[in-house]
């Protein structure tokens, strides 16, 4: 019987490790980025009407989200706001005084919605799931960039998760980032944001209908490449435990 030459054998003996740090490296890049509360579309045309979905993921593993607090942008307010329903949950639609009346249709309008508030009502989101809110906002302002939304997302253990932190330019994202909706140039009668927003809207009805929504395609690689970075994990155990088999025979 030949002998295993000693770099052969320092080799072997690093085969198991070099399996485990490969198994924790995959594992670790295909860890799923923490999703946020956002807007969807992300954007939608100055000036016109858009449907819009605030979504929202459930980042905790042993609660649900039970209540969504969406506060609307009072330097610039949308005079008409309407939820669409969602099964299982309630929406109340809070309106403000304004301190200074806005225009609208040729009338003139002194309150204006400030808050949204969806609330469970025989719904949840549960753990590895997200939810669709879709609204229905207008008329957009044509003389800024972009409406930033803040949300207090509140689950059934108490936890609230306050989505109300701006975005700098240049800067890294802040950790709880609110959800803005970028304004773009009218292409045409102002309408054209909300059909591509109206198409969202019918989309996530059809998920709001099941309960659930469908994992995103980046979560399906996260796991794929987990089960490939554990299999490789257990392969270098395996070859390393044989071939101390062998020197041992």
């Amino acid at each position: 019987m030949s002998r295993t030459t000693a770099p052969s054998r320092r080799l072997v003996r690093r085969l198991p490790l070099i399996g485990g740090v490969a198994a924790g490296s995959v594992l670790l890049l295909a860890a799923p980025a923490f999703a946020h509360v956002s807007v969807q579309p992300g954007q939608a045309e100055k000036g016109g009407y858009a449907t819009i979905n605030f979504k929202v993921p459930n980042e905790q593993d042993a609660a649900s989200t039970v209540k969504l607090e969406v506060t609307l942008p009072a330097d610039h307010p949308l005079a008409s706001v309407m939820p669409q329903p969602v099964p299982g949950w309630k929406a109340e639609v809070t309106k403000t005084k304004l301190a200074k009346p806005i225009e609208m249709h040729g009338k003139k309008i002194d309150e204006a919605p400030s808050k949204i508030t969806w609330t469970a009502d025989g719904g949840k989101i549960g753990p590895g799931e997200f939810q669709q809110f879709p609204l229905s906002v207008g008329k957009l302002p044509e003389d800024v960039d972009q409406l930033v939304f803040k949300a207090l997302q509140t689950y059934d253990n108490k936890d609230v998760v306050r989505w109300i932190e701006p975005a700098k330019e240049g800067a890294e994202e802040p950790e709880h980032p609110a959800p803005v909706l970028k304004l773009v140039a009218a292409s045409g009668d102002g309408h054209g944001a909300g059909a591509a927003g109206a198409a969202g809207a019918k989309s996530a009805s059809t998920q709001n209908a099941s309960g659930t929504g469908s994992s995103d395609n980046s979560d399906t690689t996260a796991r794929v490449l987990g089960a490939i970075g554990i299999l490789v994990g257990i392969v270098g155990v395996a070859f390393g435990v044989l071939a101390g088999r062998r020197r041992s025979a």
